[in-house]
């Protein structure tokens, strides 16, 4: 699994000009499923991204996680995570079929809520409308095969 990990000051998705889900301090997560994932990689994503140490301490420093924040999270599908982009127009067979992403983004949601972490979601497949206030800005990017 991939995920774009943005600590941010607050943030919110909208379908069709409904708010589907914001947080204020914390973290927005956009995580893709590729193919082959299972649920054992949805939940070691979960725990890096909830001990992932980028918010700042007393000296000012990267030393905090959103578990010792108290921060909350918004989960947002994005198979775009997935794009190989060797020429001009990217390509996403990589990614995972649709009834398997939606199962591992539900299941990375609720591995992360499973840590005690407030947790809103965008609707998967759907058309959304992401907003944010980037903090720092601080954006890490995660990919299993690389955990």
């Amino acid at each position: 699994m991939r995920a774009l990990v943005q600590r941010v000051s607050q943030a919110g998705v909208t379908v069709d000009g409904a708010v589907t889900g914001e947080v204020g301090p914390g973290l927005l997560v956009l995580v893709c499923a590729m193919q082959g994932d299972t649920e054992a990689q949805s939940e070691r994503l979960a725990r890096k991204v909830v001990n992932l140490r980028i918010f700042r301490d007393e000296q000012d420093r990267m030393n905090r996680s959103l578990l010792d924040t108290g921060g909350q999270a918004l989960i947002v599908s994005q198979f775009t995570l997935a794009a190989e982009a060797k020429g001009n127009r990217p390509g996403f067979s990589t990614a995972a079929k649709p009834e398997d992403g939606r199962r591992l983004y539900e299941h990375f949601s609720a591995q992360i809520a499973s840590h005690g972490v407030m947790v809103a979601n965008g609707i998967f497949g759907a058309d959304m409308k992401v907003a944010l206030v980037n903090d720092g800005p601080v954006t890490i990017w995660l990919d299993t095969e690389a955990l």
